[in-house]
């Protein structure tokens, strides 16, 4: 599933192509919403809030996509063949003279209004993003963490109600920066160190999108995951393993939904 880096690009580069132009055409395929018109709204703002997006209009409506596993926003010229967005797998097109943006595999659409986003994003954790959170977010993400003391942290961070954002990827970055065994209990890290994961998860992601945005998505390196059986790059001594989230002996394979750990069993010591 596209992590926080990967949103907030696409807010990005999707503010930069159609804010500022009205829309010409706008197609919401999705049922719940294919009736309403976006036709003639400007897009004013392109926000993204850990795994959500949010587009907004200048009728004070803000259409929320959740990419889920699959989802991307394609730009292409307008007026081009490949603007037609005739694919079954296209769920959204918003297109001004210059730009036609296309909506693939979404996995959500829901128009609302934009005084309603507090609403819709009260359940998550602070942004993990957001330009204030080493000051602020970070000690709301550590007061959350408390709820799930006994809960493994690699866990824990996954749980969007922590802060809003981390996914497997930088689960495994921040882990391995740290050397932080990956199944210690909450419980177990003292409130130093798990602000420390937390700020070390957000400055990665912030210089994971200033990397992307000079060049292009995924050309920030990876110090572990995707890492399997090469040699870790601190110790130089030990492949990295890939484990399921449920334990450390259990390969991702064993569970039906188990999320992937990439870590150093030497840096990482139990």
């Amino acid at each position: 599933m596209p992590e926080a880096d990967y949103l907030r690009l696409t807010a990005l580069r999707l503010g930069d192509a159609l804010i500022g132009q009205p829309l010409i055409r706008a197609e919401l395929r999705w049922p719940t919403i294919a009736s309403h018109n976006l036709v003639g709204r400007q897009l004013i703002d392109a926000v993204s809030y850990g795994k959500h997006l949010l587009l907004r209009f200048d009728d004070n409506r803000t259409l929320h996509v959740h990419l889920r596993m699959e989802g991307l926003f394609r730009l292409v010229r307008t007026n081009t063949p490949a603007a037609a967005g005739r694919g079954f797998d296209i769920r959204a097109v918003l297109a001004t003279e210059s730009w036609t943006a296309l909506g693939k595999e979404l996995g959500m659409l829901d128009l609302l209004d934009t005084a309603d986003e507090k609403r819709l994003l009260r359940r998550l954790g602070p942004e993990i993003l957001a330009p204030d959170f080493e000051e602020t977010g970070a000690p709301i993400g550590v007061a959350n963490l408390a709820k799930l003391h006994n809960w493994p942290i690699c866990a824990a961070l996954l749980e969007q109600s922590v802060v809003a954002g981390i996914g497997t990827i930088w689960l495994a970055e921040s882990l391995w920066v740290q050397q932080i065994y990956p199944w210690t209990l909450v419980s177990e890290l003292s409130q130093t160190q798990q602000t420390d994961l937390l700020v070390s998860a957000h400055r990665q992601l912030v210089r994971a999108v200033a990397i992307s945005r000079k060049s292009s998505l995924g050309a920030v390196p990876r110090r572990v995951h995707g890492k399997h059986k090469r040699f870790c790059v601190r110790c130089g001594t030990t492949p990295i393993k890939v484990s399921a989230l449920s334990g450390p002996d259990k390969s991702p394979d064993q569970g039906a939904f188990d999320r992937v750990v990439f870590w150093c069993p030497t840096c990482q010591r139990a």
